[in-house]
């Protein structure tokens, strides 16, 4: 059985084709210029008029809240969580998105997981420990609980490894050279072991966690977003971003979404108790059924236009969870120094797209508005750039007034990512975003408009990353040309 899908991207329309299976991504819709819009329609009547260029709605001097709550329930899992997720926990907030999640071995409780090592609870999952207070080399990328729910490990993108309570460390990869970085990871059925999964399909087993097979070195369509160990410990299943299944050891093939139509990337993936199926998500809140996996429900064609990341099960599988990072507040000053005014301002438009109508937005005429909001993030912050609807003027602006930096430079918060390969022409300068954090290692993340799942002309400001901008082309599915300086 599959569940709801089929809501391709318009041609054209860039997407996240690859990156961490807990942690958030994206996939902008392209900004282009204005002259090639401006016959766009409005859309449906009583939407928004379309403003002048230059001219920014004075709400937006009130910042917007997003609506979601976090955690989406299907069947029968708790939604009692959402709201319980902002009340409770050792960390309650979060200094960067939150990148991961797992559920209690009840079902009545889930922590989740900061990529700045900061662990939240809920129900009765027991908090055992957070890293929020030590400056990491590299975000958290993905975290597993233990059988009896006593403790927790959290594997940040550079392959190293946190544990708590009575989650025993077994070994990491942190320090050792990677081919691609990690992006996630699960633990054994006994609790003493665990495997981390990279990009490129790559497999470490520590403890008792046994090595039968992996993907790396091999050609993938696109890369490894999530695994999935079967009930026995004896096999598990990686997942890649067009929906590809790669199974070994005991875990059995059931199906897959490859080389069929999807309108976002899959994110993640969980198997059924009995390891006889299993459930995929995409970036969308798609769910996707295979063997006895039971579908109950997906965030697809909803009102929420957020990515989501991971899916978790009910016990006895009768439900599921989905993690959206958007619905919870980050703070973006974590690793320090990581505040500034722009961030602020382009943190506080975290949400689904504001208005209604065909491209309708605050930041400038109805359009697609991804560099109307960058260069409206720059204003907000002090910088006397003009609203551009177009990203290469950015870029060019820049490098008139204040600089640009090469791709293989570190960018400092504040600073505007370009996508593509060049400032030339809409088809070479394809989207932009602001940089929100930067991590010791070199991994960002950036706070985007006009990107996220959703229909065309419907979009949102969303979080995307961690990631590491080399592997950009990989994880966004368009590299990074230059970033601008305000």
């Amino acid at each position: 059985m599959i569940g709801i899908m089929d809501r391709r991207p318009p041609a054209g329309r860039p997407r996240r084709t690859a990156g961490p299976g807990p942690a958030v991504a994206l996939a902008g819709l392209c900004c282009v210029a204005l002259l090639v819009l401006q016959s766009e329609p409005v859309g449906a009547a009583g939407s928004s008029p379309p403003v002048p260029p230059g001219s920014v709605k004075s709400s937006l001097l009130t910042p917007l809240i997003y609506p979601g709550g976090g955690i989406d329930a299907f069947g029968d899992a708790s939604g009692g969580m959402a709201a319980d997720v902002a009340l409770r926990g050792n960390d309650p907030s979060f200094n960067a998105p939150v990148t991961a999640m797992a559920t209690a071995p009840t079902g009545d409780g889930m922590w989740l997981a900061g990529a700045d090592g900061s662990v939240a609870t809920t129900g009765d999952a027991a908090f055992h420990g957070t890293v929020a207070n030590l400056t990491l080399n590299g975000p958290i990328v993905g975290m597993a609980a233990t059988p009896t729910g006593g403790g927790y490990w959290l594997v940040a993108l550079d392959g190293g490894i946190f544990s708590f309570g009575n989650a025993a460390y077994e070994g990491s990869m942190g320090g050792h050279p990677l081919n691609q970085p990690i992006v996630g990871m699960a633990g054994t059925p006994t609790g003493h072991g665990y495997w981390l999964v990279a990009a490129d399909g790559g497999i470490f087993a520590f403890g008792t966690a046994q090595f039968y097979g992996s993907m790396g070195g091999k050609p993938l369509v696109e890369s490894i977003n999530g695994m999935a160990p079967t009930p026995t410990g004896a096999g598990y299943w990686l997942v890649a971003g067009d929906g590809g299944i790669f199974s070994f050891g005991n875990a059995s093939f059931f199906g897959s979404m490859g080389g069929k139509p999807l309108n976002d990337p899959v994110v993640g993936m969980a198997s059924t108790g009995t390891g006889d199926g299993y459930w995929l998500v995409g970036w969308d809140g798609g769910v996707f059924t295979f063997g006895n996996a039971l579908f109950h429900g997906s965030a697809a064609n909803g009102p929420a236009a957020a990515p989501f990341i991971d899916i978790a099960p009910t016990p006895d599988g009768g439900g599921y969870w989905l993690l959206e990072p958007d619905g919870f507040s980050s703070t973006f000053n974590d690793p320090p120094g990581g505040s500034s005014p722009i961030v602020a301002a382009a943190a506080s438009q975290i949400q689904p797209d504001p208005d209604q109508g065909y491209f309708c937005n605050p930041y400038g005429p109805c359009e697609e508005w991804c560099a109307l909001f960058a260069t409206w993030a720059w204003e907000q912050g002090g910088v006397p750039i003009p609203s551009y609807a177009f990203t290469g003027n950015i870029f060019t602006w820049a490098a008139q007034n204040t600089g640009v930096l090469p791709p293989t430079a570190t960018p400092a918060p504040g600073d505007a990512v370009l996508y593509g390969t060049g400032p030339a022409s809409t088809s070479t300068s394809v989207h932009v975003g602001i940089v929100a954090q930067v991590w010791p290692d070199g991994a960002i993340d950036t706070i985007e408009g006009d990107a996220g799942p959703g229909d065309a002309g419907s979009l949102a400001v969303v979080v995307n990353g961690p990631f590491l901008p080399a592997d950009s082309l990989s994880y966004n599915g368009f590299g990074i040309y230059a970033y601008a300086e305000p």
